[in-house]
């Protein structure tokens, strides 16, 4: 599973002032590379996008022909759109590797903070696996930006955790043999450190969720330092705002991609020549635990 805020080219090259990044490095045909090269790189089962403005253009098409299917959910309103020349609204993805899941449920959620709408959005897939027949339902999402905004964030938690619940206990038909629960995978750029409230909500809701990049801690309990840096001219940003959950008790995780060291990702932070976006990309692979054996 691969989880990415990949970073809307119209905010790249125009509203975010990315002021030690080289203009080269922000253009779009060597951007678009690096990203594909990363998704191509690892091949996950599963890939998580925030930020997408060149869904149609690029990662349909391009993911399609590497046999993937993909979902896109525009924000209702992105500020992509008041940058001059921009590629249309930037939104969340969601691609599957169809030979190893069967979709079987699509929901497109816009988030709610106190029953208003707000301009953040979610998309939910329920899939059945191939090789083992398990079902696994994954959410992507994007919650809303910049500090002053934590009790909305955490109100669309609610929302989406709220929406989660009722997804994995309705199952796609209710005629078919549904399994008591699905597990979870959840993805997403929360905008929000482990000690904003939203990260609590997650963490301690009834589905049982757990951060996934905690393990790479030595005591298992600490997220990573960062999951993105950048330097803007109001000064230098660092800290971690992205998390893959899962359900614990159903899900294993079994490896996780390292997080790049301060020497790897360079004095100029974020994004560069090598680092593509301002966020970096999580990845870890994640197996079905055994099931327990059921009372007959």
């Amino acid at each position: 599973v691969m989880q990415w805020n990949i970073l809307a080219q119209a905010l790249g090259e125009g509203k975010d002032r990315f002021i030690c990044c080289p203009l080269e490095a922000l253009n779009w045909n060597e951007r678009k590379y690096l990203i594909l090269e990363e998704i191509l790189t690892y091949r996950p089962d599963i890939v998580c996008l925030q930020e997408v403005d060149h869904y149609y253009d690029t990662f349909q098409p391009i993911m399609a022909s590497l046999g993937y299917r993909g979902s896109f959910l525009a924000k209702p309103w992105s500020p992509c759109l008041d940058v001059e020349q921009n590629n249309g609204p930037d939104g969340c993805a969601l691609f599957y590797r169809h030979s190893r899941f069967n979709l079987l449920t699509t929901a497109h959620l816009r988030l709610s903070a106190m029953m208003l709408p707000t301009n953040q959005v979610a998309i939910v897939q329920t899939f059945r696996c191939q090789m083992t027949g398990r079902w696994l339902c994954v959410a992507v999402t994007h919650l809303k930006a910049r500090s002053g905004w934590e009790r909305l964030r955490s109100a669309q938690g609610a929302d989406l955790l709220q929406s989660l619940r009722d997804i994995i206990s309705q199952g796609p038909d209710q005629n078919q043999d549904i399994p008591n629960t699905i597990p979870l995978v959840v993805c997403g750029d929360f905008n929000a450190e482990p000690s904003e409230d939203v990260y609590r909500r997650f963490s301690s809701s009834h589905l049982g969720l757990t951060s996934a990049y905690k393990l790479l801690s030595s005591d298992g309990q600490s997220e990573p330092a960062y999951t993105t840096w950048k330097i803007r001219p109001s000064g230098e940003s660092c800290g971690t705002l992205d998390y893959i959950w899962y359900t614990h008790e159903a899900l294993s995780v079994e490896k996780l991609l390292d997080i790049p060291t301060e020497e790897q990702i360079g004095p100029g932070r974020l994004p560069s020549y090598h680092y593509p976006s301002d966020h970096l990309s999580l990845l870890c692979d994640i197996s079905f635990r055994e099931e327990p054996h059921r009372l007959m």
